[in-house]
């Protein structure tokens, strides 16, 4: 009786995976990041590094760096007998510390002796580590809300709730549970959780702890000393007739003018209906131009915002210290080691500003007339058009412009607001769609409101610019400007 029988298929399969470099990465972050983001990028580089320095004035050049890198490698090696390359080496990343550790008492000797012509003294330390004491991060609406309640002296049990209900709070600072709910959760009892709700409630912004939207404007009209105003009546006794914008039906119910409804209406919409978003994550953010685009008699001129990027080079000191021949070997392919991927970072960050400068320059020629007139201007433009002229691939634009600003003579704008699809006008020319929301919103803005336009007439408007578009088009290019359907455009004379 034989046993069964087992066979082995052994193939060899031939796979392609892309890994990238730890330098590639950081290369590929660098062009990416914003202006703001990148000081951040480089401090954090300059904290790991010893081999980098950042330059207080203009700095001295790439090229310089490069010769003197070059040359300092070079002697570095004939005087210890090495090779000059000695990329091929690595270091047990363990050890690292070890080494700079050591590296940190060699350089303070070397630094003795040499006489200290350039010192890193306790006031360079000292401005250093400000800098990074001064990156404060914006307060969180919990964090907010809980210092006002220190400023009461509340019962054990209310404060706990009072804590539970913060951290129970939507991003809009609402409360998405009822009292009974959250006491059980809390396990607490009922009545400090509602004595936590109603102090929640007078808390700063107003609005705050609302169980919904209706009640969160009522608050903020409470917080006014409007509480029985019209405004106020309107919100809580005909929110349905305020969502769908029935002025006339209002006056009626409430013994108003037409005008005063109109007026009230208007002082709703200038409350806010999510008072909590403002301390989302990156709500008061600063936005700082990349590139600075400035008309120079018939030319453009392109400014690069460097304001916010240090200058670095490659320190002297480490650098003299490896053609001194006075350290290890070890020592010597570490800091060599830091040395070229101190270089790289340099590197990096010019071919990041070429870049912006080079897609910068090329916006220009086809945007020209978005930079003379204005938005109305602004022509179809995709990122492979960008790609063929300067010579990069697609996916390089795409990074080099994520998370830029420029800086225009009519605003500051996302460097991705210039590349847009469009329409073919009957003229041949070719207009974004952009543009054709601007028409739209232009053509809103200038309606007789007592007879406002719907989506079919600024279709025939548009035909009339030569313009040919659907009317689901219009609708969906309006709702994306906020702009209401015309019967509640609609005003009531």
């Amino acid at each position: 009786m034989s046993g069964p029988s087992f066979s082995q298929d052994l193939r060899q399969r031939q796979t392609q995976s892309l890994v990238l470099a730890p330098q590639l990465r950081q290369s590929l972050k660098i062009l990416q990041v914003a202006a703001l983001d990148l000081r951040s990028v480089i401090q954090e580089e300059l904290q790991a590094n010893p081999t980098l320095e950042e330059l207080s004035g203009d700095g001295v050049s790439l090229d310089e760096e490069r010769d003197k890198l070059s040359a300092n490698d070079d002697a570095s090696a004939n005087d210890n007998g090495d090779q000059a390359d000695s990329g091929s080496d690595s270091l047990d990343f363990s050890k690292e510390f070890e080494i700079l550790g050591k590296l940190d008492e060699d350089w303070r000797d070397y630094m003795s002796q040499a006489g200290g012509s350039q010192p890193y003294t306790s006031e360079d330390a000292e401005r250093r580590q400000h800098f990074f004491d001064s990156l404060v991060a914006e307060t969180s609406l919990q964090e907010h809300l809980l210092r006002q309640a220190d400023l009461d002296e509340l019962a054990p049990e209310v404060r706990a709730a009072l804590e539970h209900l913060v951290g129970d709070l939507d991003e809009r600072g609402f409360i998405s549970s009822s009292a009974s709910d959250l006491a059980l959760q809390a396990g607490l009892p009922l009545d400090a959780m509602q004595q936590a709700v109603k102090l929640l409630k007078t808390f700063e912004p107003a609005g705050i702890g609302a169980k919904d939207l209706t009640e969160c404007l009522l608050l903020q009209l409470q917080a006014k000393g409007r509480g029985d105003s019209l405004a106020a009546r309107i919100v809580r006794d005909h929110f349905q007739l305020l969502t769908r914008r029935r002025i006339p039906e209002i006056a009626r119910k409430t013994g108003a003018h037409v005008d005063d409804v109109q007026d009230a209406i208007e002082e709703i919409g200038s409350l806010d209906p999510a008072p909590g978003r403002r301390y989302a994550e990156d709500s008061n953010r600063v936005v700082v131009p990349d590139v600075i685009v400035e008309k120079d008699g018939d030319e453009w001129k392109i400014v690069l915002n460097n304001d916010y990027i240090p200058r670095l080079r490659i320190s002297n000191t480490y650098r003299e210290m490896i053609a001194r021949g006075t350290i290890t070997k070890q020592e010597r392919d570490y800091l060599r080691e830091r040395i070229r991927s101190g270089k790289f970072i340099i590197n990096s960050i010019e071919q990041r500003q070429q870049t912006i400068e080079r897609i910068t320059r090329e916006i220009i020629k086809v945007q020209r007339e978005f930079f003379e007139e204005g938005v109305s201007k602004l022509r179809p433009l995709t990122m492979t058009q960008i790609a063929d002229a300067v010579g990069v691939h697609e996916t390089t634009v795409s990074r080099a412009i994520a998370n830029k600003f420029i800086k225009t003579p009519h605003g500051v704008f996302d460097l991705k607001y210039f590349f847009t699809p469009g329409y073919a006008a009957s003229s041949g020319e070719s207009v974004s769609n952009t543009s054709v929301k601007e028409m739209i919103s232009d053509l809103i803005n200038v309606e007789d409101r007592s007879h406002p336009l719907s989506d079919q007439d600024i279709v025939v408007k548009l035909q009339e610019k030569g313009i040919n578009i659907a009317r689901r088009t219009v609708a969906k290019y309006r709702e994306e400007l906020g702009l209401l359907p015309s019967n509640l455009r609609r005003e009531y004379v």
